[in-house]
């Protein structure tokens, strides 16, 4: 059988997904967020665990995935090799990090002399100043597959036939977002941080500003390209925590948005350097349901999360990035050492005057 004949991204319309983003940095007033805040103790909706921190690992089936679909042609669909992502989380009263990354322990890539071999690397961190949440994030993600082969090739045979690769198509992003809490009496760190626990049924519309900056190369034996794109969206946000007995909950989410994607592409193809610049509107759906277990020590629970955002690229030709995937967690709560709880304080304390 003859080799699969690479399908050509710029006829096709797919061009290099590049990114690069200029991050705005939002400046709060500490003062007037704090100015309220008092020593936390355990009241009629929360539990608190001030002197505690959270550590736990968090084991995902997310895939990374782009989908061209192109209404006079053949859809294109590229693919990370991976099946798990594992992020482990650390949390402490008003400061999280979390590191994001294929665990290979877990036979995480498979079929690489098929599919080729993936790489992600994920940094996250998140501020919950008073009823604002601040997160700053940065990941890698290189090595992408065409996973509908048989769509280019005929004769294209499932596990047998090598898959169409791209090593060198590399995606990288800075993301910022920030949000805010209307209602009092729901507790995101509940559902996310998990540094407290509400006692209570409760939820809260929590409207986001979200900006991302990403650059997407992509280079084939023809084209080398790369994108530059900046988005700028606001997301409408509604989070729900169903309370049952003492230790049990079940958190539904769903929070729609819209945006506008400036692009940048520049891409040179057989020798010929072309350089475009777009503006999109775009559209963005993410949600999920979250069932857990909380005790004074132990935690777990598990999560189902969907995102979906598009845009049009032109009248025949739609640009889609989908997820679906499972979320296993299990934490663990212990007392914050001298080391690290008396510089947290002196922070905390600061920042309260």
């Amino acid at each position: 059988m003859k080799p699969a004949k690479k399908p050509n991204l710029k006829r096709t319309g797919h061009r290099a997904i590049w990114s690069y983003l200029f991050l705005p940095v939002f400046i709060f007033s500490f003062s007037s967020i704090f100015s309220q805040n008092k020593p936390q103790k355990d009241t009629a909706n929360f539990i608190y665990y001030p002197d505690k921190i959270m550590v736990r690992a968090n084991v995902s089936t997310q895939s990374d995935n782009y989908f061209l679909n192109n209404k006079k042609g053949t859809n294109l669909d590229l693919e990370t090799n991976n099946s798990y992502k594992l992020f482990l989380n650390i949390d402490y009263k008003f400061i999280g990090f979390s590191y994001g990354f294929y665990p290979k322990f877990f036979g995480g890539n498979k079929d690489e002399n098929l599919k080729g071999k993936s790489s992600f690397s994920d940094y996250n961190f998140r501020f919950f100043l008073g009823r604002w949440l601040q997160t700053v994030q940065f990941s890698k993600t290189k090595g992408y597959y065409v996973s509908n082969m048989s769509d280019f090739s005929p004769g294209w045979v499932e596990g047998k036939d090598p898959y169409l690769q791209f090593p060198d198509f590399k995606t990288i992003q800075y993301g910022m977002s920030t949000s805010y809490l209307f209602n009092p009496k729901f507790s995101l760190k509940s559902i996310t941080s998990l540094t407290e626990w509400q006692k209570k049924s409760a939820g809260s519309f929590i409207p986001s500003l979200i900006y991302t900056y990403n650059t997407i190369k992509s280079k084939t034996d023809d084209l080398d390209g790369k994108q530059k794109e900046f988005d700028v969206r606001l997301a409408a946000g509604y989070y729900y925590n169903f309370i049952i007995g003492k230790r049990f909950y079940i958190a539904p989410n769903l929070s729609p948005s819209l945006g506008v994607k400036f692009l940048k592409d520049k891409s040179t193809d057989s020798g010929v350097t072309t350089i475009e610049k777009h503006t999109y509107l775009t559209r963005n759906l993410e949600g999920g349901i979250k069932v857990g277990y909380n005790s004074d020590r132990i935690l777990c629970g598990a999560s189902l999360n969907f995102s979906n955002s598009s845009y049009n690229e032109d009248k025949s030709t739609i640009i889609s990035n989908d997820k679906v995937y499972g979320l296993l967690y299990f934490g663990y709560r212990f007392d914050a050492p001298g080391f690290i709880r008396k510089p947290v304080e002196k922070i905390d304390e600061k920042i309260k005057m």
